[in-house]
């Protein structure tokens, strides 16, 4: 494994059931590094969990835990559950979550940051997919108050910066490798898992862009992003 094969992610960015890139990017990434038990948690994966970064995998044979606040109480597959960051522990231990395990996968457009600082030291995913706020400058590291009730409100206070992520995130002993081209998700691995790449964080992050043509195979040149809210503002982290 060199330093080149995960400097080089954006090319492998691609959807079959993703949002965004991210089914194309989470496959090389194992390309990558192997796999070992197959299992990933998701959380944020909408009421039915057709659009969601682990639907591809589970196709494949993955077998996982997806949760969400707006799932349908019978859904055979998707948990209907309210993440906090007072509840994730409990909830890895009600689903009966391996301590190791390949991919988490973070998306609930809130408190984000609040529940990755949450989840105990036990819990050693691999790989880690999370939506970062790409409205915050990257040199900013910032964050909503936690509110275990928040709710997003289609505004820019939302979620937490690349920044504070990924200084969360070297805490917890994972390094930042990739942000996909519309600034939605950012990707981490475990620091045993593989080298430290080379690219600074300043390098890695990518601007808000979220109505990217998704046909599009070079850098589109406008940029979209969510309307400022005037009612909050993000908070700083360390």
């Amino acid at each position: 494994m060199t330093e080149n094969s995960l400097a080089n992610l954006e090319r492998y960015e691609s959807q079959t059931y993703s949002q965004n890139g991210e089914d194309g990017v989470i496959a090389r990434i194992f390309e990558i590094i192997g796999m070992t038990n197959k299992f990933f948690v998701e959380f944020g994966t909408g009421a039915d969990g057709k659009e969601r970064n682990t639907r591809l995998l589970q196709e494949q044979g993955w077998r996982g835990l997806l949760m969400d606040a707006c799932a349908a109480d019978n859904h055979p597959h998707v948990r209907k559950e309210s993440i906090t960051a007072d509840n994730i522990n409990d909830l890895f231990v009600k689903y009966d979550v391996p301590d190791v395990f390949d991919l988490l996968s973070i998306d609930i457009d809130g408190n984000d940051y609040w529940v990755w600082q949450a989840i105990d030291d036990r819990y050693r995913p691999r790989v880690l997919c999370m939506e970062y706020n790409a409205s915050v400058p990257p040199n900013e590291s910032k964050t909503i108050a936690y509110d275990p009730d928040f709710q997003w409100r289609g505004t820019d206070y939302f979620g937490a910066s690349l920044l504070a992520l990924a200084q969360l995130s070297k805490r917890k002993g994972y390094s930042l490798v990739f942000c996909e081209r519309t600034g939605v998700n950012a990707f981490f691995i475990r620091d045993d898992c593989a080298p430290e790449i080379a690219k600074t964080l300043d390098t890695i992050y990518r601007p808000c862009n979220y109505r990217l043509p998704r046909t599009l195979t070079r850098w589109w040149p406008r940029k979209y992003q969510h309307p400022p809210d005037r009612n909050y503002k993000m908070i700083d982290v360390a």
